[in-house]
Parts: C-alpha cells; sequence; structure tokens
C-alpha cells in the first residue's frame, strides 16, 4: 500500500517549535521531490514548503519564510517549525511531486495521508 505517514505535529504555544516527520510506506521517497502542505479548519489546502529529491534546491511559503526549515534524508522528509504563531495552527500533509524549484512547486500526485495536526495556542 502507497502511503505517506506524517508525525510530530502537536499542541505548542506561540513563539513554541515543532518537527514535523514525513515516512513513506510503499514506495521510496527518495526517489521524489516532496512537499509540505497545510490546511486550516474551513480553508483551502497551501503549500508551505518543498525540497527536492537532490536536497539541493527548496521552496518556502512567504508566510513561513525564515521561520521553517526543511530537510531530508532517505527515508524521512522533515519540517522544522519555529516562532510558531497561531495561523499556523493547521493539519500538516506532505506530497510527492513533479518538481520543486526555489520560486514553483511542482504539481502534486498521489494519495493524501492522514496529515498531523498543529495546534498554536496559548
Amino acid at each position: 500500500q502507497v502511503q505517506f505517514v506524517e508525525s510530530g505535529g502537536g499542541l505548542v504555544q506561540p513563539g513554541g517549535s515543532l518537527r514535523l516527520s514525513c515516512a513513506a510506506s510503499g514506495f521510496s521517497l527518495d526517489d521524489y521531490p516532496t512537499g509540505w502542505f497545510r490546511q486550516a479548519p474551513g480553508g483551502k489546502r497551501e503549500v508551505v514548503s518543498c525540497i527536492s529529491n537532490s536536497k539541493d534546491t527548496t521552496y518556502y511559503a512567504d508566510s513561513v519564510k525564515g521561520r521553517f526549515t526543511i530537510s531530508r534524508d532517505k527515508a524521512t522528509v522533515y519540517l522544522q517549525m519555529s516562532s510558531l504563531k497561531f495561523e499556523d495552527s493547521a493539519v500538516y500533509y506532505c506530497r510527492k511531486l513533479l518538481s520543486c524549484e526555489k520560486s514553483y512547486v511542482g504539481p502534486h500526485f498521489g494519495s493524501w495521508g492522514q496529515g498531523t495536526q498543529v495546534t498554536v495556542s496559548a
């Protein structure tokens, strides 16, 4: 069965940090550019960040630049989130991408995982 497994979410105070992890089941994550997306209640899913499979290219949405860092090893893609804000609260998902460029995130494909909930609250 091909799927993503996202983990690492939780409840954190504003200004706090979390590290999300994305692992793959049924395929090699290392073969694909990978992106992190999020969806807040009542909102649309939006891309947060992506990383190429060669690790030499990353993209960040303006809303998270300077606060989030994406990285990967052979089996896992990470999203280190710092200086968290209320508006970062969402369910976070990872996705396979056709491409990841510094200013462009290619189409995503495959099945959606369960995601991991991030809640920023005082």
